[in-house]
């Protein structure tokens, strides 16, 4: 980040503590990093473990800040957004929050202007992540400069124009370890009856994924081009593909990262209609 520049996190979380590992490990001090948590086991252990300070509930220490991560539930946001406010005044905000849209957060603080909307993903806790990011209008080149730097502490990142795509940044890369984790576990299923022992069927299922997805990235080819590489007409993967593709596996991916998205857009409209 820039030079001189204090953050802290509403939420101690596991998302949190993802971006506070990635910015102390880009090097940015421990003074510079606040959390506020309403546990005290968390804060201890955050204490201990990273050397940030910490408090139960937000206090003038906000007012020192220059960014403001809100890391908390979608359910918690807009008690969050009343227990801060008081310290506000030109700080960039982020929000990590699935479904609250920067407008219902920004009209919940009296139109305040500098807010972005990040949506990253459990990775990060690797510094495998990927993040999707949106700014209202008036936030400005510098502040979208920081968010960057925040978000690239633990991966990618990509700006969206609209702020609804973050509804299928949610669904595709938010929810989307959840269903590469599904796939993992029906794998080492599938393994576990061919008669191997779980430790085998843990590791051949985790390293076969963690090996196809790391040729997927270096390879010039698109997935598709890969995929049938490893299919022979008339062999085991056609077999094993054709059968997935009977049970309509790649159908029910696509049906159920579109329930995601509109999930997330069902919470923007429950939530953000709070007053």
């Amino acid at each position: 980040m820039q030079r001189n520049q204090n953050i802290a996190f509403i939420g101690g979380g596991n998302m949190a503590v993802a971006l506070i590992r990635g910015l102390l490990g880009a090097a940015n001090p421990p003074a510079s990093v606040h959390v506020v948590d309403v546990s005290q086991q968390t804060l201890s252990r955050l204490e201990s473990e990273l050397g940030v300070s910490t408090a139960l509930q937000p206090d003038a220490t906000l007012a020192t800040a220059d960014v403001i991560v809100l890391a908390v539930k979608p359910q918690q946001m807009r008690d969050v957004i009343a227990s801060i406010q008081p310290w506000l005044k030109q700080q960039l905000l982020i929000s990590v929050a699935a479904g609250i849209r920067a407008a219902d957060m920004s009209r919940w603080l009296g139109d305040y202007p500098a807010i972005v909307r990040a949506m990253p993903n459990t990775p990060a806790l690797v510094q495998k992540g990927i993040s999707g990011l949106f700014a209202l209008p008036d936030v400005s080149a510098d502040q979208r400069a920081v968010a960057e730097q925040v978000v690239s502490a633990v991966g990618q990142y990509a700006w969206f124009e609209q702020e609804a795509q973050l509804d299928a940044v949610t669904a595709i890369s938010g929810s989307g370890p959840a269903y590469v984790f599904y796939f993992i576990e029906a794998l080492e299923q599938a393994a576990r009856d061919m008669g191997f022992t779980p430790e085998q069927a843990t590791r051949f299922a985790i390293a076969t994924f963690e090996g196809a997805a790391s040729l997927a990235v270096h390879a010039d080819e698109p997935v598709s081009v890969l995929r049938e590489r490893v299919t022979s007409k008339g062999g085991t993967t056609f077999a094993a593909l054709t059968a997935m593709q009977e049970a309509g596996v790649a159908a029910s991916i696509i049906s159920g990262a579109k329930a995601a998205a509109s999930r997330a857009r069902e919470l923007g409209d429950e939530l953000g209609s709070q007053d």
